[in-house]
C-alpha cells in the first residue's frame, strides 16, 4: 500500500509517509520522505491484535498491537487498502499449523554441523552433574525411559507409577534443585487428586522418600502456590491439596498467586495505562494500581523467597505445586533457584535455568504465548512475570547479575517471535514430533555469541552480592514499573541512553587506552633496545597518551568524572598541559621521537575520542534492525 502514514503515538501531528509491504513473515514500512530509506520491520508472529478505528478526514486508521508491547499506528488513504491489509495481517499473524511459524523458514548462512552445535550448546545432564546428581540420595527415574527425571533413591517404580496416577496430568514429584551443602531439595509436581477425602499410599510413600533424602531435616514443606479458596474449589472437582493428616512430617503452606486468567487481565489493564497518550501522574499511578500487576509480581517473588529461605536457612526440602505444575510452579522454582544459586545469575546459567525449569518441564509456550490460532483463554504472561521478577531483583542487587536488562528483553522478544525453535510447542513430546532440532535453530547459541551486548558492567564475581544466597526485600516500595520493557518503543518517554550504556562506553574506552599503553610500551622498549635510548619510559608514554603516568591510568578510570559537557568531559584527553604539569622535553628530542615513532605508531594512535562514543551511543537506536526482531518505529 502506497502513501501510508505511520503516526507517532506520542505526537500525533508528527507522521511519516511511506509504503507498507507484507511478506510471508514480516510487515515492512519504508519511509519515502527521507534521503536514506528508513525501514520498520515487524515479525507477523509478534502481532497480538489489530484494531481498526473509525475513519477520519485524513484516512482510515489501523492500530497494530504487538506482543513485545510495540504499538504501530498506520493511516491508509483508501479504506479498501486498510480492509485488505487488516485481513491479510489477521491471517499471517495467526498461523494454524506449527510449520507456518517463522523458525521453520528462518535459514541463516550456516551449515548443518554448526546448526547441530547450536542445539548441543546447553546440556541438562551436565547441569544435573554440576548439582551433584545422581548420587546416593537421588537417581534417574526408572519409569521414564526417554526423559530424564530424578527421584529419591528409595522410590520404587511401583511407588512412582502409583503417585503419577494420583497427580493431575500424571506429574508426580520430581527433583528441580538440589543443594549440595545441606542436601535440601526443591521438588515440583501437580496437585493431588484428593477430592474431599481420597488418599494414595504410593503418593504418601513418595513424599516420605523425598523427606528421607534429606538426612539433616525431620520435616519438609509442601507449598501450594494457589490462593486457598481456589484450591478448596478444586476439591469439588476431585482435585485439591495434600491432607497433613495423611502425610507424615510435612508442613503445608498456601501462597496466593492468582491463575492465568487473572494475570492476563491484569497485564492488559497495565498495558492500557502504558498506551495512554498524555496521562497525568494521577491517571498513570491510579491505573497501575488498579491493574494489580505489581501486586502479582510481588506474590511470585514472595513465594520464591519463602522456598529459598526454607532451603538455605532451615535446611528443609520443599515440594512446590499449583494446579497442573507448569505455570506458577515454574515461576516459583525458577525464582527460588535464582536466589539460591549464583550460577543462575550468569548469562549461561539463566539460559540453563529456563531450559530446565520451563522448556524441559513442559511449560505450555505455544498456548501461553499464542503462537497458533487457538483458545485465547489459554494465553497468559507467565514467562513475562518470571523475567520481571529477575529484573526486580537486578534493581535490588545491581552487582549480582552478569547480564543486563537488554538480555532479559531479548529473551522476552524471542519467546514470542518464534525465530528460533526453543519456545515452540507445549512439551518435549511435541518438540520431538516437530523435529525442531533438525529443522530450526537454537536461540541460546545466538545470545552467547552476542554476549558482549548483554554484559552488566557492574557485575563482579568476587562481590558480596555475587556470592551465596540473595535475600531481597519484598516491601511494596521496592517494586518498580519496568518502563524499559513496556515503554521501550516510546522514544520520547525516557532517556535514550541508560547509565549502563555510559558505563559500557567508559569500559570500552578504558580497554582501548590499555591496549594503546601496552602497544606504546612495546614500541619504546623496542626503540630503546635498537637505538640505545635513555630516559624515562613512563614520562614518554604520558606525553604520547596525553594522560597521567601509566601507573595512574586505572585510578583515573575509577575516579568520578564531570559529565556535564558530555561523556568524560573532564578527561585528561581534553585538558591542556602547562610546562609545569609534566615532564618537559627538548624540542629536538620531541622531533626525533616523532620521526622514529611515525612508522610504527600511526595505526596505534587511532584512539576513539569521546565524541565517537556519544555518536555511537546515539546511533544505537537507529541502526538497521535484525530482520528477526521487531524494529523500533520511527520517532
Amino acid at each position: 500500500a502506497d502513501k501510508v502514514r505511520l503516526v507517532n503515538r506520542l505526537c500525533p501531528r508528527r507522521s511519516y509517509v511511506g509504503t507498507l509491504y507484507l511478506t510471508a513473515t514480516h510487515t515492512i514500512f519504508v519511509e519515502s520522505d527521507t534521503q536514506v530509506a528508513s525501514e520498520t520491520w515487524v515479525l507477523h508472529s509478534v502481532v497480538c491484535r489489530l484494531e481498526r478505528q473509525a475513519n477520519t478526514s485524513s484516512g482510515c486508521p489501523l492500530l497494530m498491537h504487538c506482543k513485545n508491547f510495540q504499538v504501530l499506528h498506520f493511516v491508509f488513504p483508501q479504506e479498501q487498502d486498510c480492509v485488505h491489509i487488516q485481513a491479510s495481517l489477521q491471517r499471517l499473524s495467526q498461523p494454524e499449523q506449527y510449520e507456518e511459524l517463522y523458525c521453520f523458514s528462518y535459514k541463516p548462512n550456516m551449515d548443518e554441523a554448526e546448526r547441530q552445535k547450536e542445539w548441543a550448546f546447553l546440556d541438562l545432564k551436565a547441569e544435573y552433574r554440576r548439582l551433584g546428581i545422581p548420587n546416593s540420595l537421588w537417581r534417574s527415574s526408572p519409569v521414564n525411559h526417554h526423559y530424564k527425571l530424578y527421584v529419591p533413591e528409595s522410590a520404587t517404580p511401583q511407588v512412582i507409577a502409583g503417585s503419577s496416577r494420583f497427580r493431575s496430568r500424571g506429574r508426580f514429584p520430581t527433583l528441580s534443585y538440589y543443594c549440595k551443602d545441606n542436601h535440601a531439595a526443591i521438588c515440583r509436581s501437580s496437585q493431588p487428586l484428593s477430592g474431599f477425602s481420597a488418599r494414595c499410599l504410593e503418593d504418601e510413600l513418595l513424599l516420605e522418600a523425598v523427606l528421607r533424602s534429606n538426612p539433616r531435616s525431620d520435616f519438609m514443606y509442601v507449598v501450594d502456590t494457589r490462593p486457598k479458596l481456589n484450591a478448596i474449589a478444586n476439591r469439588a472437582a476431585g482435585k485439591g491439596y495434600e491432607n497433613e493428616d495423611h502425610y507424615s512430617n510435612i508442613k503445608f503452606q498456601f501462597i496466593s498467586i492468582e491463575n492465568i486468567h487473572v494475570m492476563r487481565n491484569s497485564q492488559q489493564k497495565m498495558l492500557d495505562v502504558c498506551e495512554l497518550r498524555t496521562p497525568t501522574m494521577g491517571d498513570f499511578l491510579e491505573g497501575l494500581e488498579g491493574s494489580g500487576w505489581l501486586k502479582h509480581i510481588k506474590a511470585v517473588l514472595d513465594a520464591g523467597v519463602f522456598v529459598a529461605k526454607a532451603v538455605s536457612e532451615e535446611g528443609a526440602s520443599v515440594l512446590v505445586h499449583c494446579s497442573d505444575g507448569w505455570d506458577r510452579t515454574a515461576q516459583v522454582c525458577s525464582v527460588a533457584c535464582v536466589l539460591l544459586e549464583p550460577y543462575y545469575r550468569t548469562l549461561k546459567g539463566l539460559m540453563v535455568l529456563i531450559e530446565k525449569e520451563w522448556v524441559s518441564f513442559g511449560h505450555k509456550f505455544s498456548h501461553r504465548c499464542n503462537h497458533l490460532d487457538g483458545d485465547s483463554k489459554e494465553v497468559s504472561p507467565v514467562m513475562d512475570q518470571f523475567l520481571e521478577c529477575v529484573w526486580q531483583l537486578m534493581n535490588q542487587f545491581p552487582c549480582a547479575f552478569e547480564f543486563n536488562e537488554r538480555f532479559l528483553i531479548a529473551i522476552h522478544h524471542h519467546t514470542y517471535a518464534c525465530q528460533y525453535g526453543n519456545f515452540v510447542g507445549n512439551n518435549e513430546r511435541e518438540r520431538l514430533e516437530l523435529r525442531l532440532r533438525d529443522k530450526t535453530h537454537s536461540l541460546w547459541k545466538h545470545l552467547w555469541v552476542n554476549r558482549c551486548d548483554y554484559i552488566n558492567p557492574l557485575y563482579r564475581t568476587d562481590h558480596s552480592q555475587s556470592l551465596g544466597v540473595l535475600r531481597p526485600s519484598t516491601a511494596p516500595y521496592c517494586f518498580k514499573f519496568w518502563s524499559g520493557l513496556y515503554n521501550r518503543f516510546d522514544r520520547g518517554m525516557h532517556p535514550r541512553q541508560s547509565a549502563e550504556d555510559y558505563l559500557m562506553a567508559v569500559r570500552e574506552e578504558t580497554l582501548q587506552l590499555e591496549e594503546q599503553l601496552a602497544s606504546h610500551k612495546e614500541q619504546i622498549e623496542k626503540l630503546e633496545n635498537e637505538r640505545g635510548w635513555s630516559g624515562a619510559v613512563d614520562e614518554c608514554l604520558a606525553s604520547l597518551l596525553w594522560a597521567p603516568a601509566p601507573g595512574n591510568i586505572m585510578a583515573l578510570a575509577n575516579t568520578p568524572q564531570d559529565y556535564t559537557g558530555g561523556l568524560l568531559a573532564s578527561s585528561p584527553c581534553q585538558q591542556s598541559q602547562s610546562p609545569d604539569d609534566g615532564p618537559v622535553y627538548a624540542s629536538a628530542q620531541r622531533e626525533a621521537a616523532a620521526a622514529d615513532l611515525s612508522d610504527g605508531s600511526e595505526q596505534e594512535s587511532d584512539i576513539a575520542n569521546v565524541d565517537d562514543f556519544n555518536s555511537r551511543l546515539s546511533e544505537e537506536g537507529t541502526r538497521e534492525a535484525d530482520p528477526g526482531e521487531a524494529a523500533y518505529s520511527a520517532a
